[in-house]
């Protein structure tokens, strides 16, 4: 099993829109949190231990994850997917984006950590 965490800023649109993507997809586990202590669902240290792969909406997330998470963010590859904050949750232009440029990232990851494809 992958274990992947999504993150965004707030975790009201992006994220809680790919974890529900990838919620059922056989062979991950998946959660979303934000960067923002405002966030529905703010990022923890927990999180990031759990994560095989953190999938960051945009640069700035990363940057915050690093700077506040260090020591955590420093054991679990943090990639950036690029999509900006122009949607809502479940907006259909941010699921063809989300089906775009995840599955790559994953498979990847699933390579990488010697999963088998489901």
């Amino acid at each position: 099993m992958l274990n992947v965490l999504f993150v965004c800023s707030r975790n009201q649109w992006r994220s809680p829109t790919a974890e529900k993507l990838w919620r059922r997809q056989p062979g991950i586990r998946v959660r979303s949190a934000g960067t923002s202590p405002r966030a529905r669902r703010p990022l923890r240290h927990e999180d990031l231990a759990w994560a095989d792969v953190v999938l960051c909406m945009e640069d700035k997330h990363a940057d915050r994850i690093r700077a506040a998470h260090g020591r955590w963010a420093s054991q679990v590859p943090i990639e950036v997917l690029g999509v900006e904050d122009l949607y809502r949750f479940m907006d259909p232009e941010l699921i063809s984006v989300l089906e775009f440029v995840v599955p790559p990232v994953l498979a990847a990851h699933r390579r990488d950590l010697g999963v088998v494809e489901p």
